[in-house]
């Protein structure tokens, strides 16, 4: 019971308006022990008429989203990962980044920034992704690997029904609290072979995207033929078309959101362009007298973030700096709702107008 009720209060963050969590909330010990009854009785099941379908545009591409319903659903995936959560890390190796409790950009970076302090052994550069990955995922063989690490009987139907749970024999859906940790373990003998079998000395993995750092451009296609054939025959993965093995002097690394060389670190173009544009607008707003909101202010504080993690110290000066006086006030005033500090703010702001 302390697990399902720590999973619940983890699975409900950032979720107080949705109306299972709210009906859960009234009476938690009701519904938590209707959890725990189907669990030990075996009678938990999930269809595939249970998912929610939503589609997103990423970047260039749409993404299906498939979600299940919070009761009992993701209380159920929450509470079990609660207990395997340590024993994935733990079979991850030191460059696994995606999808990792404090391994997000900014181990990819402190990765990165390191490897390359090493210029001889950093001359050349393997950058590859997997094609299509989580529609990818052979069912049969996750089973295969979760036995491997996994003994337990009922956990593994438990997690043999969440994974069939999904029409086809190939496909996790993006959009399941679970599927992200079970994506990430399937490639986690891949990277093991990586490490101990090919002996890479530099390499990261961000859920499907990888680089590979070395001295030799001879021994990079050795690198990569090597993956390939493990991809393919092992995990019935394929690597996608536009792989890439390039000089690092001559170019940069452009990987998960940043451009890397050597010694210094900068932002992607493709972000730096939707910041600025954000900000040119955000500055149309203000200068109208209008109160900036929530999405603005999530927006600059993370474009903020990736500045500050990075060699763009100028473009904060002459970006970011102006704007802190606009993001502190509009925190105080809405979101801690201090009413002192907001009448202050709005007298300040009618004196000006007029």
């Amino acid at each position: 019971m302390d697990n399902l009720r720590l999973a619940h209060h983890n699975a409900r963050k950032d979720k107080a308006l949705y109306k299972e969590v709210q009906m859960v909330n009234k009476n938690e010990d009701y519904f938590l022990k209707k959890i725990q009854k189907i669990l030990k009785e075996r009678e938990y099941h999930i269809s595939p008429k249970e998912y929610s379908v939503s589609i997103i545009r990423d970047k260039t591409k749409s993404r299906e989203l498939w979600k299940l319903k919070y009761y009992p659903h993701r209380i159920i995936q929450w509470a079990i990962m609660l207990q395997l959560e340590e024993i994935f890390t733990k079979s991850f190796t030191n460059f696994t980044c995606a999808s990792v409790k404090n391994r997000w950009m900014s181990q990819v970076m402190k990765l990165m920034s390191k490897y390359l302090r090493d210029k001889e052994w950093t001359k050349y550069c393997l950058k590859l992704d997997i094609t299509k990955y989580y529609p990818s995922i052979n069912h049969r063989i996750l089973k295969k690997i979760l036995r491997r690490k996994f003994k337990d009987k009922d956990l593994l139907n438990l997690l043999d029904m969440l994974i069939d749970s999904f029409p086809w024999k190939r496909w996790l859906p993006i959009g399941s609290y679970l599927s992200q940790f079970l994506a990430n373990f399937y490639l986690s003998y891949f990277d093991h072979r990586m490490k101990e079998k090919l002996h890479i000395k530099y390499a990261v993995r961000y859920m499907d995207d990888i680089v590979v750092l070395c001295w030799s451009k001879k021994k990079l296609w050795y690198y990569y033929r090597r993956i390939k054939w493990y991809l393919e025959w092992s995990l019935n993965l394929s690597i996608k078309w536009n792989y890439q093995i390039f000089p690092t002097d001559k170019r940069w690394i452009d990987f998960v959101w940043y451009r890397y060389f050597h010694g210094y670190t900068l932002l992607r173009k493709r972000v730096l362009l939707k910041m600025k544009d954000k900000i040119r607008k955000l500055w149309m707003k203000i200068n109208k007298w209008i109160m900036m909101n929530f999405r603005d202010w999530c927006s600059i504080n993370s474009y903020t973030w990736w500045i500050i993690h990075c060699n763009h110290h100028r473009l904060y000066n002459k970006y970011i700096y102006n704007l802190t006086g606009h993001l502190s006030k509009y925190y105080y005033c809405i979101i801690c709702n201090n009413k002192r500090r907001a009448i202050k703010y709005y007298k300040n702001l009618i004196s000006k107008q007029y």
